[in-house]
């Protein structure tokens, strides 16, 4: 009788598929790696070998070089590869830009490891899509009840008010310079705001591989020192988190601090970055999403790689999926520099 753990098994470096020999997001350089998305901490450099999305294999070498690997393989959505006895087929993940949940098949037992996720709709990348498996290997970043995010255009709709209620003022967004970023971008530009955005220099290179893959972000423009500080006034100027309290941010007038991350709806955390305007949009699934994902899959087991584990794992013993947590290490959470 195969055993889940015969096909994915935890491991120092990450999850480990010994009949195919390849790790999924190792957090150490190994031989064969399958990549989910291109965030630092699920894509690092220095594998033998990386089987990823055009697209994230696109950001891996934007971020580490074109050498990011010794051999790249790109794999399409719903592409079928073939690993010793394995098969692996990517879906998407709503996450960001290219990112997937890994289908792994094998002597008839399908396991998916879904890598970071969210079900909310993205202007910037294909929705998640739902996989029948035996085992649904999910995150939890944000696997607490307390966890339920509002809609994204309501939050777009209150910076836009701000906007308008402070002409004077420039409004200053911190977002991750990868995802958040863009998809910030394109819901401002579906809101209706048709003015030139101002980025960072950390986010111009990402932005400009977006535009490749043909996600439109409208006019953008360098928010450097060549204009007058007054020049700003009534504008949106995006940068990373780490800009919100840096120098960087003294060039604009009287700027009101926004943050886009599932965490502002943590009080104390807006607090302790000084943010007046938290904006509570996030590129994971709220605790509604995780347990609505694994109601609608129904695996036979449900594993929980990192975040808040034991929540959802105690939340899916009550409604009958055996559940355990791996409490891998070496990931992140969302929107931290």
């Amino acid at each position: 009788m195969i055993r889940p753990q015969d096909l994915l098994c935890p491991r120092p470096e990450g999850l480990y598929c010994a009949p195919g020999d390849f790790y999924i997001d190792p957090v150490r350089p190994v031989d064969r790696a399958v990549i989910t998305h291109g965030h630092s901490d699920h894509a690092r450099s220095g594998h033998g070998a990386v089987l990823a999305t055009p697209q994230t294999l696109d950001i891996m070498g934007e971020r580490y070089g074109a050498q990011f690997a010794q051999a790249m393989q790109p794999a399409e959505y719903g592409e079928v590869v073939n690993r010793d006895e394995v098969e692996v087929t990517l879906v998407p993940a709503g996450h960001v830009l290219g990112s997937a949940q890994a289908v792994v098949r094998w002597k008839g037992l399908t396991m998916v490891v879904s890598g970071d996720y969210k079900r909310r709709r993205d202007p910037t990348c294909p929705p998640f899509q739902p996989v029948a498996c035996d085992v649904f290997i999910t995150e939890a970043t944000f696997g607490l009840p307390v966890f339920k995010h509002p809609d994204d255009k309501d939050e777009i709709a209150r910076l836009l008010r701000s906007v308008a209620q402070f002409p004077e003022r420039a409004h200053m967004i911190g977002a991750y310079a990868l995802g958040k970023a863009q998809r910030i971008i394109c819901l401002l530009r579906e809101a209706g705001w048709d003015e030139t955005i101002y980025v960072h220099g950390a986010l111009e290179r990402l932005n400009a591989l977006y535009e490749r893959h043909g996600v439109d972000l409208g006019p953008l423009a360098p928010a450097t020192t060549g204009r007058k500080k007054d020049e700003f006034a009534g504008q949106i100027i995006i940068g990373p988190p780490s800009a919100l309290q840096d120098r960087w941010s003294r060039r604009f007038p009287d700027p009101v601090a926004a943050f886009a991350s599932g965490w502002m709806q943590v009080r104390a955390r807006a607090r302790q970055r000084g943010v007046e305007l938290p904006l509570v949009i996030s590129d994971h699934a709220d605790w509604d999403e995780l347990t609505a994902t694994v109601d609608e899959i129904r695996p036979g087991e449900l594993w929980i790689t990192h975040g808040r584990e034991e929540a959802l794992a105690r939340w899916a013993e009550l409604h009958g999926v055996s559940a355990r947590a791996l409490a891998l290490v070496g990931y992140e959470e969302e929107d931290e520099d």
